[in-house]
Formats: structure tokens, C-alpha cells, sequence
């Protein structure tokens, strides 16, 4: 059975990015793609990698998190390292991501406070 083989502009298409994204990834050293004359070819590895690497990216990790977490699969093992290091990193993610929660609720209080004391002022400016 041959193997599937996925043009730039397939992938870029089925996963709803630029090809200049897919080629940077290449450039990172996290696709390597065949080449037949100028056209690049992504197989099957390829693709599941970029899934993974859009998949970092919604979570919030880096480019190199992603291909340190992405290296570390060993396709007949358990992947037991890999997947506490993805636990550690999301857990830090969810970490960073409810002190930017608070910090959002206390700006949010601020310009409460703030839009408060304008309105006050126009009003007293009114009355006047």
C-alpha cells in the first residue's frame, strides 16, 4: 500500500493555514517534507506533526515546547515522560492563565471605578 503523500497547499488548506506558516515549521526543524523537483511532500508523520503543532499552539505553548513534547514520542513505547511533561506544561499554562484572570477582574474593577468617577463629574458639571 504507498504511503500518503500531501502537497503544501492540501495541508495548508485542511488545517486552514499559510503556507508560509507550513514552511517555517519546516525551517524550525519540525517537518520534513520530500522533495520531487520543486514541489514539497508531507507524509503521513508530517501531517500528524503539524496537527500536534497547531494543537500547541491553541493550548499556549511555545513553538519549542511543542517540538520538545512533539520529539519525545517513541511510537512503540508508553510515553510515559512525554505525557508528564505535557501535564507539567499545562498545568503551568492554567497557572499563567488564572493569574491573567485576576488581572483582568481587577482591571475591569479600575475602569469600573474609574468610569464611575467621570460620570460623577459630568453630572456635578451639569448641575452646575
Amino acid at each position: 500500500m504507498a504511503m500518503q503523500n500531501y502537497k503544501i497547499n492540501e495541508l495548508a488548506n485542511e488545517f486552514n493555514i499559510t503556507t508560509r506558516s507550513i514552511r517555517f515549521y519546516e525551517d524550525k526543524d519540525m517537518l520534513h517534507p520530500t522533495r520531487q523537483g520543486q514541489t514539497r511532500l508531507y507524509n503521513e508523520s508530517d501531517r500528524v506533526r503539524l496537527k500536534l503543532i497547531i494543537r500547541g499552539k491553541r493550548l499556549g505553548l511555545s513553538l519549542d515546547e511543542s517540538k520538545q513534547l512533539i520529539d519525545m514520542y517513541q511510537p512503540q513505547g508508553a510515553n510515559q515522560k512525554q505525557l508528564e511533561k505535557l501535564l507539567e506544561k499545562i498545568s503551568e499554562r492554567r497557572t499563567a492563565l488564572q493569574q491573567q484572570l485576576l488581572d483582568i477582574k481587577a482591571m475591569q474593577l479600575e475602569l469600573d471605578e474609574a468610569e464611575a468617577r467621570c460620570l460623577s463629574s459630568l453630572q456635578n458639571l451639569c448641575n452646575t
